[in-house]
């Protein structure tokens, strides 16, 4: 299978982005699974220092994406580290010569206008091309009148106390994501009636400066051929799509803060689950995910959390010469107590 990038000597790249939790790596795994004869190379970037993600999609024994085409940044968003990650990263995958089309899954914080602008690079722009990108978004969380779980208190605080900033980090990120997407992936469609759905597309298209046509998504399964091989060359279009960011120098992420947990081995799953809800809720914890163990199971539980809705099920074995533990990532705004999630997860 071939498309117009490839036929130029480029490889084509899709960037996947998103908010916490929308539904990235469900998305690419599905991709992974059906890619119709593409070789594909992913490269995975996390908001924190542990790649979730990548240990995600590496357990999925996928032959048409290898383990060696992987490619984890763990140490930073990916919008902020172009020249000194992503490509390298870039350099490792094209360095094989066997590679049909590269995803990239950006962090839930990262913003894809910078990432899209490093495509037009001369040392890059001549060997990939950005095919698309497809920004997922929680169809959930947008009927509910948000892009992650309860954020109602912070904006409450916002807008109470007239010496706190009143732009919206969360709601920015977001819309940067959604404006400078080709596709929007609505997740998580099934759990949607007509009118939330509608509600939820409402909230999309208030970030859209153009049309965009909206897939609704069930556990990531949308048809790779709508997802790849669109030739846009996206790094030619990329500067005429306005974001809230683009008159800043430079970009971070101080609104928000990461850390990681390590716990004991748990007895049950659903007491695990449990505590990361209420931690959730109790500390506006935007997004919390990991591995842990269970006691008498020889399997690998992953935990995935988006505010208090938790997710959990075993992936895989653990592997020989792993020390079964629990690792999670916490992510949330900028004061998140961690002391105080600590001692729930704990307790």
């Amino acid at each position: 299978m071939t498309d117009p990038a490839a036929n130029r000597g480029r490889v084509p790249c899709t960037i996947v982005t998103g908010f916490l939790g929308a539904g990235k790596t469900t998305l690419i795994r599905h991709l992974l699974e059906n890619a119709g004869g593409r070789r594909i190379a992913v490269v995975v970037n996390e908001f924190g220092d542990v790649g979730i993600d990548g240990e995600v999609l590496k357990g999925c024994g996928i032959e048409s994406c290898p383990e060696e085409n992987i490619v984890e940044l763990a140490n930073g968003c990916i919008c902020c580290t172009v020249a000194d990650d992503f490509v390298p990263a870039l350099d490792q995958i094209l360095a094989r010569g066997d590679v049909d089309h590269i995803l990239i899954e950006t962090s839930g914080l990262a913003l894809p206008k910078p990432l899209v602008q490093a495509f037009q690079w001369p040392g890059v722009k001549t060997r990939v091309t950005v095919d698309s990108v497809v920004a997922v978004v929680d169809g959930p969380a947008l009927a509910e009148g948000r892009v992650a779980q309860d954020l109602e208190a912070l904006a409450a605080q916002r807008a109470a106390d007239s010496s706190l900033d009143h732009d919206d980090p969360v709601e920015e990120v977001f819309g940067d994501q959604v404006a400078c997407a080709d596709l929007i992936v609505l997740s998580k469609a099934d759990l949607l009636d007509a009118v939330a759905r509608e509600t939820a597309e409402a909230r999309v298209a208030r970030h859209l400066g153009r049309a965009v046509k909206v897939v609704p998504a069930e556990r990531g399964r949308v048809d790779p051929a709508i997802l790849l091989g669109q030739g846009l060359a996206v790094e030619d279009l990329i500067d005429g799509r306005r974001t809230a960011h683009d008159d800043e120098p430079e970009h971070d992420h101080d609104d928000f803060d990461s850390f990681i947990i390590d716990l004991p081995p748990v007895a049950r799953p659903e007491d695990l689950a449990a505590k990361v809800a209420r931690a959730a809720e109790a500390c506006d914890v935007l997004r919390v995910k990991g591995f842990a163990a269970v006691e008498g199971k020889p399997m690998r539980l992953l935990v995935q959390a988006v505010g208090p809705r938790v997710s959990h099920h075993y992936d895989r074995r653990w592997a020989e010469g792993e020390v079964p533990g629990t690792r999670l990532v916490v992510i949330g705004l900028k004061g998140l107590d961690r002391a105080a999630v600590e001692r729930m997860l704990a307790a």
